[in-house]
């Protein structure tokens, strides 16, 4: 059984760094992306980020690109997101995802992907 657990959420102050952990388990994922959504109170779910586990390669929204990082630690089964320079409107919960890739490294549709996390609150305040 497939299964993403983030972690690593918490509330922190405008300008400050937090680093998100989508630990995954139950299958190899070596043709899978990870992707980040988070998802702001009486807003959409919208899409910040995915890497391919297939090469590493990695995809940032404009809004998060330059101040939050993608990395992984293959023995782990693990993806890292970075977050510095944060700004109350990244308050969200934030949610990893799963995607078998086939053939296209990327996407920012929701619906594209598979499995999901539980999600993990990140405050941002001022």
């Amino acid at each position: 059984q497939v299964q993403l657990v983030e972690s690593g959420g918490g509330l922190l102050q405008a300008g400050g760094s937090l680093t998100l952990s989508c630990a995954a388990s139950g299958r190899t994922f070596s043709n899978y992306s990870i992707g980040w959504f988070r998802q702001a109170p009486g807003k959409e779910r919208e899409f910040v980020a995915a890497m391919s586990w297939s090469d590493g390669s990695t995809f940032y929204k404009n809004y998060v690109k330059g101040r939050f990082t993608l990395s992984r630690d293959n023995a782990k089964n693990t993806v890292y997101l970075q977050m510095s320079s944060l700004r109350p409107e990244d308050t969200a919960v934030y949610y990893c995802a799963a995607r078998l890739e086939l053939g296209v490294h990327y996407s920012d549709y929701a619906p594209d992907y598979d499995y999901w996390g539980q999600g993990t609150q990140v405050t941002v305040s001022l």
